[in-house]
C-alpha cells in the first residue's frame, strides 16, 4: 500500500534534513537555514485554514513556490539575494526528491524550472591599511576585553577566515611552535590551515595566558563576557563598536559599512596587492573555485589607479571621422575610421 501524500512530504522531507550533517556534510549554520526555509515555506502553505500536518506533496508546485517567494520580498521584506537562498534551499530538497522517490521525478522537474532572480552586485567594502591599523590602535588592550578585541581583529585578518571559522576555534587548532599555524573547518567541512604571523602567534600564546587554556581544553578559544562562547553576532559587535570609534579620528570609515566580512575582503585585497597570486589566495581564503577570487581584482582601487597612470593621456583633440559619400567602396571608409 502506498504511503498517503501527506506522509510521502513528511518522510522525505525527514529524510533530506537528516542526510544533510552526514551525506553531504553541510554545516550547522546551513542546515539551520534549510530548516528555516522549510518551516515558513510550510507555515505559508497551509495558510490560516489548513494544518501543516494535512499539506502534501501536491500543493508544492511552482506557481505556489513562486507566491511564498513573492511573500518574502513584500511581506517579509527580504531582498533578492535571501530570496535566492530559500530557493536555493527548496531546489536542493525537490533535486533530492526526484533521486529519491523517482515517482516525483516530473514535480521536482517542474520545481527545479523556477528561476533565481538576478540580484544587484554590491560594492565590496574593505580596509585600507591605515584604516585598520587606526581600528586596532584605538582598542585598549590594558584590559582583558581589549586583548581579546585585539587578538580577534588581527587573526580574523592574517587569517582571512570566515567569522564563525574563527569563533569555532579550540586551542587545540592552534600550532604556535616555529612555524606558527592555525587550522580551520571551512564550508563542506573541508579542513585548511593557514600560516601566522609570529606577531599574531605572540598574541595568541598571551591569550592563552589570560583565559588559561591549553591544547588540551575542549573549551572555545574566544569567549564572551560570561564565559560562553563568543558567536558570530558577538563578534560583530565588537568590529563596529571600534570601527565606529576609530571612525572620530579615520573619517573614511564613516562612509564604509564594515561588518567581520570586511576583513576577509581586506585579507584577499592586502594579498592581491603583496603579489600573491589568485590561486594561492583561493586557497588561503577556502575558496572552492578561483572564481570567486577573481572579484578582488576588480575591486583594488590603488591597482586601477597604477594601470590609469601607465597609459599616456590623450591630449591632443582626435581628427573627426570623414563622412561617407555616395560612390565610395564602404569597406574602404570603415578601415578608415
Amino acid at each position: 500500500m502506498k504511503n498517503p501524500p501527506s506522509k510521502t512530504l513528511g518522510s522525505a522531507l525527514t529524510r533530506f534534513l537528516g542526510d544533510l550533517p552526514h551525506q553531504r556534510a553541510y554545516s550547522s549554520n546551513t542546515i539551520q537555514s534549510y530548516r528555516d526555509c522549510f518551516k515558513l515555506l510550510l507555515r505559508f502553505v497551509a495558510g490560516k485554514g489548513r494544518r501543516v500536518s494535512e499539506l502534501s506533496l501536491a500543493d508544492l508546485n511552482p506557481p505556489t513556490i513562486t507566491a511564498f517567494l513573492d511573500h518574502l520580498q513584500t511581506k517579509r521584506s527580504n531582498g533578492a539575494a535571501t530570496r535566492n537562498i530559500r530557493l536555493s534551499a527548496i531546489h536542493s530538497f525537490f533535486d533530492y526528491l526526484g533521486a529519491e522517490y523517482p515517482e516525483h521525478l516530473d514535480r521536482a522537474q517542474r520545481v527545479l524550472s523556477v528561476r533565481f532572480k538576478r540580484t544587484d552586485h554590491r560594492i565590496i567594502e574593505y580596509l585600507e591599511a591605515d584604516e585598520l591599523r587606526a581600528i586596532l590602535d584605538a582598542i585598549d588592550r590594558s584590559t582583558t576585553t581589549g586583548r581579546r578585541d585585539y587578538l580577534l581583529l588581527t587573526l580574523m585578518f592574517n587569517t582571512g577566515a570566515r567569522v564563525q571559522e574563527v569563533v569555532s576555534l579550540k586551542p587545540a587548532d592552534l600550532r604556535l611552535e616555529t612555524p606558527p599555524t592555525v587550522k580551520f573547518l571551512g564550508k563542506g567541512r573541508k579542513e585548511r590551515t593557514c600560516p601566522l604571523w609570529p606577531e599574531t602567534a605572540r598574541l595568541l600564546k598571551k591569550h592563552l595566558q589570560d583565559t588559561g587554556l591549553d591544547s588540551r581544553d575542549p573549551r572555545p578559544l574566544f569567549q564572551n563576557g560570561q564565559g560562553g562562547p563568543l558567536t558570530r553576532f558577538g563578534a560583530r559587535l565588537i568590529v563596529r563598536r571600534h570601527v565606529q570609534k576609530a571612525a572620530q579620528s579615520v573619517p573614511s570609515l564613516k562612509s564604509k559599512c564594515i561588518h567581520p566580512h570586511s576583513l576577509r575582503h581586506s585579507t584577499a585585497v592586502y594579498l592581491l596587492k603583496s603579489g600573491v597570486d589568485l590561486s594561492t589566495i583561493a586557497h588561503w581564503l577556502g575558496h572552492s573555485s578561483i572564481n570567486t577570487t577573481h572579484k578582488y581584482v576588480s575591486i583594488d582601487l590603488e591597482a586601477k589607479r597604477a594601470a590609469l597612470a601607465k597609459a599616456a593621456p590623450i591630449t591632443t583633440k582626435a581628427a573627426a571621422a570623414s563622412s561617407w559619400k555616395p560612390g565610395e567602396e564602404l569597406l574602404k571608409w570603415l578601415e578608415s575610421l
